[in-house]
This record gives C-alpha cells, structure tokens and sequence, in this order.
C-alpha cells in the first residue's frame, strides 16, 4: 500500500509456490517430487523469528528473538500460507519474470524479496535498458559474477536492505556471501549500489518477514526515501 499511496503503478507477482500463486500438481507439470520446509526450518532458519533450539508446537513454549518486530503470536497464520516446494523449475520461473519485464512499457522498478531477489536481479541483466532501479529485500542468492556481466547494469541503481540476527542463523550464514560478491562486482564495475544493514541504522528487530514486521511501514519509507533520491518518486 505504501508504494500505491506514493504514486507508483504496483503489480505483485508471485512465482509458482509463492504468496498467492498457486501450485502445481506432480507428476502432471513437474519432473521432480516437491518437497516440504517444517515450521521449526521457517522459525529458527529462513525468517528468523527465534535463535536456535527456540521452536516448540506448542506456541507458549516457543521462544522469540529479543525485541522481535515480527507478531509471533501470528505465526500459525503466517504458516498456513505455506505450499509444497519444487527445486526443477528455477529455470520456468526466470522466463517468466523476464516475460513480464518485457510487458512493463515504461520501464520497471523491481522490488523483490528473499528468492525473488536473485530471479529480479538477473531480469534486469537481462533488459537492463526497460528496468530503472532493483530493490532487493534480503535476498538470498544472486547472480555469479563470473558467468554474468555486472557492467551491464550501470545505468541501473541498485538497494539492498537487511533485517536484524543474520549472523545467528546458518540458512544467513551461508546465503549471504554470494549476494555480497554480486555486490562487489557491481560496485568495481561501476554501478550505483546502496547497502543498509538497519541495525546499523538503529532500526532493530526485524525478521526475514519484512513486510509483516510491525515497523514494515519505517522499512517501506527508506525504499522511498531512496527512490527520492535517484529521482524515481514523483
């Protein structure tokens, strides 16, 4: 709504298995069998609502993160969006986010989050003269920079934006670095980068679910402050 209420022309797209997408059936669409993350996986790894060793089924055992932004009492919600999972079509879904690039005439500024991130951030390698900036929210992987070229990306600004507890969490741990060399490689090629690790910034308590934090309104406002400054909000 944040970015509605600035003026932008917002579409959502979620890829299959994600948000509101629905999924597909196996073995109709799919080579491989899908696979299931637990709720424990999406607690203590990949949204970091609590440290490890914090998850119980039972609500009012579980542990959270100090100062957590995230509604833990919302969990079982939150969870219940959850769908089976595919490792095979990586490849489907990249065709179709550069698809849509190609149907946004005016150019697209494209906000990701968490897998999107490396699914946005090679759309625009792909049509980096119809996309006008990358937002990444803590993405969890990103393109190679010795398999692509990062300098065709200088006319594209770049905003990364982290939440709080990576270093607790080994999903963090290990996904992190290969967003880090993309960074670098954007960087020595010339590109317009911008990294904020909100706590750095005093902004703490935020999980993996940055839209669903309860400062997700203070997190919208930095992605247009930013844009502000590259000349992209209205």
């Amino acid at each position: 709504m944040a970015f509605l209420r600035a003026g932008f022309d917002t579409y959502v797209s979620d890829a299959v298995e994600r948000g509101r997408a629905s999924w597909a059936p196996f073995p109709q669409a799919y080579p491989e069998a899908p696979y299931f993350r637990t709720a424990k996986e999406a607690w203590e790894e990949t949204f970091r609502f609590g440290p490890v060793g914090s998850w119980h089924a039972d609500p009012a055992q579980r542990r959270s993160h100090p100062g957590l932004n995230f509604p833990a009492e919302c969990f079982e919600t939150f969870l219940s969006q959850s769908v089976p999972r595919w490792g095979c079509n990586d490849a489907l879904t990249q065709t179709a986010y550069d698809t849509l690039i190609q149907r946004i005439e005016t150019g697209a500024i494209v906000l990701t989050h968490s897998q999107g991130g490396n699914f946005g951030l090679t759309a625009a390698l792909t049509a980096p003269d119809r996309v006008r900036a990358v937002i990444s929210l803590e993405p969890s992987g990103a393109p190679d920079p010795t398999r692509q070229d990062p300098g065709r990306l200088k006319g594209v600004p770049h905003l990364f934006i982290w939440g709080d507890y990576l270093d607790q969490h080994s999903f963090w741990v290990h996904a992190r670095p290969a967003v880090e060399r993309w960074r670098d490689a954007l960087n020595a090629a010339g590109c317009d980068v911008t990294w904020i690790n909100l706590p750095a910034q005093g902004i703490t308590g935020n999980s993996h679910a940055l839209m669903c934090d309860r400062n997700s309104d203070a997190v919208a406002a930095i992605v247009l402050d930013w844009l502000r400054t590259k000349n992209l909000l209205a």
